[in-house]
């Protein structure tokens, strides 16, 4: 099965002259590689040969990935995601930030925003990308998000985190969760965990190994060497028809069990829906000045914390408190999960009008012709609704405003409708 994979990136961490030569560009948090997008701008084999190691079975590969505890290294991760929708743009406004009940940088123009972390997510939610990315244990992780034009870089120095943004050249420094608190270990900002979570193919497997089960195949589909390493190819497929999900490839390096390279293929075929690799990666300890970080001259600083206690000031009486939410759940329905495995759903109770209808007159009128073309209307014991679908995942969204979504087809969402009318 080929398999691409973009030219390798130029390792390296000047924050200096290459930085001033980057443009502005927004980037989020990346979950995969689009192969067809990505095969427009010149790719080599991921999979470069199938080397000869020894036979291991599933179970034993499974408990590898498991095992496999790195807490140093240094690479270069491709990331892309094709699921059918548009490149989606940068996420303004006052978007949390490094977690731990911070809430960053955020607002308008000039006071941090470009450079909030959770800023970057929708960004990265669609398209190609690529990732430089370091660990020494939880106390020091970087990523960087670099393009030809630009680079954005969260650094997790101890106590210390950076996030800067290249493109509006603003640097924005927060405490690290728990800093100064005796006896506690410092925690990774949100957006940068430990195990640089959701950024690397190690998280991605890892996550997708708890779902193996009863309703899951597991096999070992050969070998391959990827990012130089010899690896496993570990072959997951959902055993439940109703599922979206073709298949999941994950590359397992032989050597350590950290997982390599993840692509899931929807069933419906085609470029992966999701693919993350490393181009090149190391596990040897990494230089201390990988994780320094100081602004380059001329960049806007941007106390974090301060930033952050002012949005709390300013945003918090309209945020739900965990009571709200957990009212919501009990008197409202909130947010519930059927079925199992790969065909669970998740839903939210609407309580009332839901979509247009297409009856209204003027403005609503319009809103239910504009829906209609995005989104295919059904009809059920439940009553009326529209599915919206992408490669992936499909949602259901009933006329009484009650929502269905999961990696799942068209008819299971019909039928998990009419069971709970």
């Amino acid at each position: 099965m080929p398999r691409n994979e973009p030219t390798q990136v130029t390792d390296g961490w000047d924050e200096g002259r290459s930085l001033k030569r980057r443009k502005a560009v927004r980037y989020g948090v990346p979950v995969a590689v689009a192969g067809v997008a990505a095969a427009t701008i010149g790719l080599v084999p991921a999979f470069a040969g199938s080397p000869d190691l020894p036979k291991i079975s599933a179970q034993d590969l499974i408990a590898k990935v498991a095992k496999s505890d790195v807490q140093q290294l240094s690479g270069t991760v491709r990331v892309s995601t094709d699921l059918g929708l548009p490149s989606l743009p940068g996420v303004g406004g006052a978007a949390g930030g490094f977690g731990g009940g911070q809430a960053g940088a955020g607002g308008k123009g000039g006071d941090g925003a470009s450079a909030a972390p959770q800023n970057k997510l929708m960004e990265l939610a669609s398209g190609a990308h690529t990732l430089r990315v370091a660990a020494d244990g939880p106390e020091k992780q970087r990523v960087s998000i670099v393009d030809k034009a630009a680079e954005y870089s969260l650094v997790h120095n101890g106590n210390e985190v950076w996030a800067y943004d290249s493109g509006s050249n603003t640097a924005v420094h927060s405490t690290a969760p728990d800093a100064g608190r005796h006896g506690k270990q410092h925690r990774a900002p949100e957006g940068l965990p430990k195990g640089l979570k959701g950024a690397t193919p190690q998280d991605l497997a890892k996550q997708a190994l708890k779902a193996a089960g009863d309703t899951t195949s597991v096999t070992v589909d050969g070998t391959a060497t990827v990012a130089g390493r010899d690896a496993y190819q570990l072959l997951i497929k959902p055993k439940q028809a109703a599922s979206t999900v073709g298949s999941i490839r994950v590359a397992v390096d032989a050597a350590n069990g950290v997982p390599l390279k993840f692509t899931l293929t929807p069933k419906s075929g085609g470029a992966a829906a999701i693919d993350v690799g490393y181009t090149n990666v190391d596990f040897a300890k990494p230089a201390a000045s990988t994780f320094s970080f100081t602004p380059p001259k001329g960049a806007k600083v941007v106390d974090g914390d301060k930033a952050g206690a002012k949005a709390q000031r300013e945003h918090g009486k309209n945020l739900p408190s965990h009571q709200d939410a957990k009212d919501f759940k009990k008197d409202k329905g909130g947010l519930n999960v059927i079925g199992k495995g790969w065909t669970s759903i998740a839903t939210i109770k609407g309580a009332g009008p839901g979509l247009p209808s297409g009856k209204e007159k003027g403005a609503g009128g319009d809103a239910a012709k504009f829906l209609d073309s995005i989104g295919e209307k059904v009809h059920g014991s439940f009553g009326s609704g529209r599915v919206f679908s992408t490669r992936l995942v499909n949602a259901l969204v009933t006329d009484h405003g009650t929502v269905y979504a999961g990696a799942v087809d068209k008819q299971a969402l019909i039928d998990a409708a009419n069971a709970a009318k």
